[in-house]
């Protein structure tokens, strides 16, 4: 019941029901005392019989509403933050030790995390599951909060003024615990008539964040839509492909439209497996439902085998949960993704919401897998949302081949920054960086829950940024790699050297979709402005398109279609091939060396530019994507004139 309603029943019936009234007054302030109050009591005393942590990590806090709650949106938004100052003050002082055990349905636990709610100190209970917290003072009511795995974060509150007082007394943390099986029929998370997403906004500020996240525009991405439908962005269909009687492509019709490549236009009928990744709500069937999931089967072979088939996972038109990509609902139920223990990637014909082990509720239940501990709704701690393993199943991806179980035979690894970083020096537990270090940096926020909906400020925790920043994002480009150059004269020639080193990303770059490239251009200009012409030196190649043929490099993963021989291709889910990989893997340098021809031996000025190009320029030409270059870095080297 809402406090201002429950407040208001109060007022009428006190003067009835004076005793009655305290008693449900003290039951209501221990209730808000659980949700909004900062702890002040100190516990830097650890008894022999807890062993102490180091300090917790984050998670988002999320509604106590069922899933199937309705009523009315709240007519204000919550934008406060979270104070540390208590709403409520007990004037009983409070137990200067508290001790206790912690408990499950088959007994004491040993090895739980028992935590103070809002505070860093963390103890392990004992072998009898017991715990013994020393030098707590105050009088600030404490929650005291306890898990272990494949439980329910569970707690207890301390709180003298709480009719059930018992003096001091050991407490006893009940933990229960979660279900272990998957709904795929799940309709997703709802709170106060508000479903997806923004129903977790009414209180999280992180809802803003993702909204700008890429992984929610998963569904709508125009690039990704264009590519799999064969269209531009305008929606202008392009032509079917047709193949001879050995599997080639036949030329296209010169006098229809063309858009680009398109996995619809070269596999009508078939849904193909886009969906593991891109958009993982599209369809109910079980995700170990391989059949479904990987889009082989027309859509007339789905019809004739009278549900023996589950229809496929498509895409395109997705409303509702589905329609929001990767939403937040969606991350916060991955317990477990699979990873093969030789390869330690995942198997690779089971994309994206095939390698995840889910845990959508049933009805009354519900479950949230967060980085904090000591948050006592229906959450639960897992670690692996700090693990770049986390990331696996969506960013590894080999196509083609031929499938079998747990293998895929002569296929081509399209997306692997998750193998990239795996086969890096980023991947040492000690000295490397996880995927979310760089992705999801800490955020400026020492909290997540807006304060008029009972959340804590934590100085102590790292509260993730859910931006995840990426490709668009040019502060994170532009820190991504160091480029050096140097010119000197040699008689009528000016002698340049240009390096780059990947020392800030921890897999190639750019990296995943093989339509990418970086651009390097160096240009030699006279006192007056002129281009020098290059003597010796590389050149970008063709596929750069406006800086084709101009001096400098482009670095790129070139895929050839077997069935044209194009190269580069964006049409990797047909047969191909690998030509060339000249990106940069992390750390590595790369250098390249230029000569300039000046007879007029004059001042001149080197330029040199890296810039991150989305699309190969025909590409998105046919497509009619229009994203900007963005510099990376940039070099500006005077020479002076010869003496």
């Amino acid at each position: 019941m809402p406090q201002d309603k429950e407040s208001n029943a109060m007022s009428k019936t006190m003067w009835i029901f004076p005793t009655l009234a305290l008693a449900g007054l003290l039951v209501l302030l221990v209730w808000i005392q659980q949700d909004q109050s900062q702890p002040q009591a100190a516990a830097v005393v650890i008894n022999n019989t807890a062993t102490a942590m180091a300090t917790g990590t984050s998670q988002p806090e999320l509604p106590t509403a069922s899933t199937t709650s309705t009523g009315v949106p709240p007519t204000t938004t919550a934008t406060t933050a979270p104070t540390a100052t208590p709403t409520i003050v007990n004037l009983t002082p409070l137990p200067t030790t508290i001790s206790g055990v912690v408990v499950n349905a088959e007994g004491t636990v040993a090895g739980a995390i028992v935590q103070l709610h809002g505070q860093p100190a963390q103890f392990k209970t004992a072998k009898d599951g017991s715990f013994v917290i020393n030098g707590i003072s105050g009088t600030t009511p404490l929650v005291i909060t306890a898990w272990s795995d494949g439980h329910y974060i569970g707690s207890t509150t301390v709180n003298p003024s709480a009719p059930d007082w018992q003096g001091g007394q050991p407490l006893t943390i009940t933990l229960k615990s979660y279900y272990t099986t998957d709904n795929s029929l799940y309709s997703g998370f709802s709170f106060e008539g508000v479903s997806g997403s923004a129903s977790c906004g009414l209180c999280h500020r992180e809802y803003k964040e993702w909204q700008v996240d890429a992984h929610s525009q998963a569904a709508v991405n125009p690039r990704f839509i264009s590519m799999y439908t064969g269209s531009d962005v305008n929606g202008n269909p392009g032509q079917l492909t047709e193949l001879d009687q050995s599997g080639a492509a036949l030329p296209l019709d010169p006098n229809e439209p063309y858009h680009g490549p398109g996995f619809q236009l070269d596999n009508p009928g078939r849904a193909g497996n886009c969906a593991t990744c891109h958009t993982p709500l599209a369809s109910t069937s079980p995700n170990n439902q391989n059949c479904s999931w990987s889009g082989c089967h027309t859509g007339l072979t789905i019809e004739r085998s009278r549900g023996v088939i589950a229809p496929h996972a498509v895409p395109l038109s997705l409303k509702g949960d589905a329609g929001e990509g990767i939403n937040c609902d969606f991350c916060h139920k991955i317990g477990d993704v699979t990873i093969n223990a030789d390869t330690k990637l995942p198997p690779p014909d089971m994309p994206g919401i095939l390698s995840m082990r889910l845990y959508r509720p049933e009805e009354g239940e519900q479950l949230f897998f967060g980085t904090l501990v000591d948050v006592p709704r229906r959450d639960t701690y897992l670690p692996l949302l700090s693990e770049s393993e986390y990331c696996a199943p969506c960013h590894y991806g080999v196509f083609g081949g031929v499938v079998g179980p747990g293998t895929v035979t002569g296929g081509t690894v399209i997306y692997n920054s998750y193998g990239e970083w795996l086969n890096s020096p980023y991947s040492n537990p000690k000295t490397g960086k996880t995927c979310q270090q760089c992705h999801m940096p800490r955020s400026d926020a020492n909290w997540f829950v807006y304060a008029e909906r009972g959340g804590l400020s934590r100085d102590y925790a790292d509260l993730h940024n859910h931006t995840m920043p990426g490709i668009t994002d040019e502060k994170l480009l532009q820190n991504s790699v160091t480029m050096k150059g140097t010119a000197r004269r040699e008689g009528d020639q000016i002698k340049v050297e240009v390096s780059i080193t990947n020392d800030n990303v921890g897999h190639h770059i750019p990296t995943d979709s093989p339509i990418r490239s970086l651009i390097l251009v160096v240009e030699a200009l006279d006192e007056n402005g002129n281009l020098l012409s290059l003597t010796e030196g590389p050149v970008n190649p063709a596929f750069s398109g406006n800086f084709g043929g101009l001096p400098g490099k482009t670095f790129a993963k070139i895929l050839k279609d077997e069935w044209t021989g194009e190269a580069p291709t964006g049409a990797f889910w047909r047969p191909v091939s690998i030509v060339e990989d000249t990106r940069l893997a992390a750390l590595a340098t790369d250098v390249t060396r230029y000569s300039f021809a000046d007879a007029t031996k004059g001042a001149a000025t080197i330029k040199v530019r890296l810039l991150f190009r989305r699309a190969f320029q025909l590409l998105a030409e046919q497509k009619g994507w229009n994203d900007a270059d963005i510099v990376m870095e940039e070099v500006t080297i005077p020479v002076a004139a010869s003496q």
